[in-house]
C-alpha cells in the first residue's frame, strides 16, 4: 500500500512539473564575457543606373582616392556626373567567440542624397571597432527589401515599397581579427540575466545549487557567481553546457504594454484587478459639408445657376453604464472581465490608464 502511495506521489509531481512554465538557464541569461561588438565603416556602393549621389563633392573625392589604389589618377573636375555611385555607411554585429573567417551579416545606408541602392555592389569596406583596429572586411551585391519606379521628370508618378536606402548582405563580411573573451574570472563564471529580477536570480541560484552543491550564489538582481568544480577543471566547456540545460521557473513581472500605433496590448500572466466599477461611453461628432446647386426659373431674366454649401452636424452619444470588474486570480479570467466591456483595443487603453489612476490594476503600465 505504502508503496503505491509512494508510485502515486511521484506521478502527480512529474505532473505538476510537466505543466509549470520552464525555461532553460542559457534562454534566461549569458556569461559575463561573451559579448557582441559594434563594427563600422564608411564605403562606396557601384552601379546604381542614375539612382546614385547627385554630384556630391564626398563621393567624388571618395571614387579618386578608391581608384588610386589601383595606380590611377583622376582629375575631380572630369567627375561632373556619377549617378550611378553613392556614399554608404556599413555597420555590422560581431558575435561572441567569432574566428578568423567567420562571415557576419552586415547593412548598408545611403549617407547621400541617392534615390535607390538596389542592385548595387558594395566595394571592399574595412570595419573597425571602438578601439578605431579592423575587425572585419565587407563586400558583395546589396539586397533591398523594396524598390524605387516611375516615370522621370517632372510631374512623372513614382512608386517606392519600404526603404530603398538601406540594404543587407548577409554573410557580406568575414572576420580578420579575433576579439578576446574572458568568460573564467578567478575560477568563477558570471552568469547575467537577460531581464533582470530578484526572484528569477534566486531562483537560478538554487537550481543550480541542486546541481552542483554549494557552487551558486546570486549576487544581486542581474547576476549569479557560479564556482567551477575542480572535476571541470581544464574543461570549462562542458561545466557551461550542464549549466545551460537546468531549468527553471522564471518569475515574470505584472506588466502591461499597449501601443497606440498599431493599436497592440499585451499583459503578462501576473496581472490582477481589484474590485472596480468602469463607465465608458463614447461621444461621436459628425460634420458633413454638401454643395447645393441653385438655379433660376425658367423664365427667369439676368438670373444665373450658383453653388451654394449646406453644413449639417450630427452628434451622438452612446450612453455609458456601471460594468462590475471584480478581483480576479487568473489571466484567463482577467481577459474574460476585459472583453465583456464591449470596448475596441483603443478604448481599452484608455480604461487601463484610468485602472492604473485609480490603483486598481496592480501592474506596470509602459506605453510603446
Amino acid at each position: 500500500m505504502k508503496t503505491l502511495q509512494k508510485i502515486s506521489t511521484i506521478l502527480v509531481t512529474l505532473f505538476l512539473a510537466s505543466h509549470i512554465d520552464a525555461a532553460r538557464l542559457k534562454d534566461l541569461a549569458s556569461i559575463q564575457g561573451g559579448r557582441d561588438n559594434q563594427l563600422v565603416g564608411y564605403s562606396l556602393v557601384m552601379g546604381l543606373a542614375g539612382d546614385g549621389d547627385s554630384s556630391s563633392e564626398i563621393t567624388v573625392r571618395s571614387v579618386v582616392n578608391s581608384m588610386k589604389r589601383f595606380g590611377m589618377s583622376i582629375d575631380p573636375e572630369l567627375l561632373s556626373n556619377i549617378d550611378n555611385v553613392a556614399a554608404v555607411i556599413v555597420t555590422a554585429d560581431i558575435p561572441p567567440f567569432a574566428r578568423k573567417g567567420t562571415r557576419i551579416d552586415i547593412t548598408v545606408a545611403s549617407m547621400g542624397d541617392a534615390e535607390s541602392l538596389q542592385g548595387g555592389i558594395l566595394i571592399q569596406t574595412p570595419l573597425v571597432g571602438a578601439d578605431n583596429e579592423v575587425y572585419a572586411v565587407a563586400q558583395g551585391a546589396i539586397s533591398v527589401g523594396g524598390f524605387l519606379g516611375g516615370a522621370a521628370g517632372p510631374g512623372g508618378a513614382t512608386i517606392q515599397k519600404n526603404h530603398p536606402t538601406v540594404g543587407m548582405i548577409p554573410n557580406g563580411a568575414i572576420v580578420e581579427k579575433e576579439i578576446p573573451m574572458d568568460i573564467v574570472d578567478q575560477g568563477f563564471l558570471h552568469w547575467v540575466l537577460r531581464s533582470p529580477d530578484f526572484a528569477t536570480a534566486s531562483r537560478m541560484a538554487e537550481a543550480i545549487n541542486l546541481k552542483f552543491p554549494s557552487s551558486a550564489v546570486a549576487m544581486d538582481a542581474a547576476a549569479i557567481q557560479v564556482a567551477i568544480p575542480e572535476m571541470y577543471d581544464g574543461r570549462e566547456v562542458d561545466f557551461i553546457t550542464e549549466l545551460g540545460t537546468i531549468n527553471l521557473s522564471p518569475d515574470t513581472p505584472a506588466r502591461v504594454v499597449y501601443n497606440e500605433k498599431t493599436g497592440t496590448i499585451v499583459f503578462t500572466s501576473e496581472v490582477r484587478i481589484s474590485t472596480v466599477a468602469v463607465s465608458h461611453g463614447a461621444l461621436t461628432i459628425t460634420i458633413a459639408n454638401n454643395l447645393n446647386v441653385s438655379q433660376p426659373g425658367a423664365f427667369a431674366e439676368g438670373g444665373e445657376t450658383a453653388v451654394t454649401p449646406a453644413t449639417t452636424a450630427e452628434v451622438e452619444e452612446v450612453m455609458g453604464g456601471f460594468k462590475l470588474v471584480e478581483e480576479f486570480p487568473t489571466i484567463s479570467e482577467v481577459n474574460t472581465a476585459l472583453n465583456s466591456l464591449g470596448v475596441s483595443t483603443r478604448e481599452m487603453m484608455s480604461i487601463f490608464q484610468a485602472m492604473k489612476t485609480a490603483g486598481a490594476l496592480q501592474a506596470e503600465l509602459i506605453s510603446m
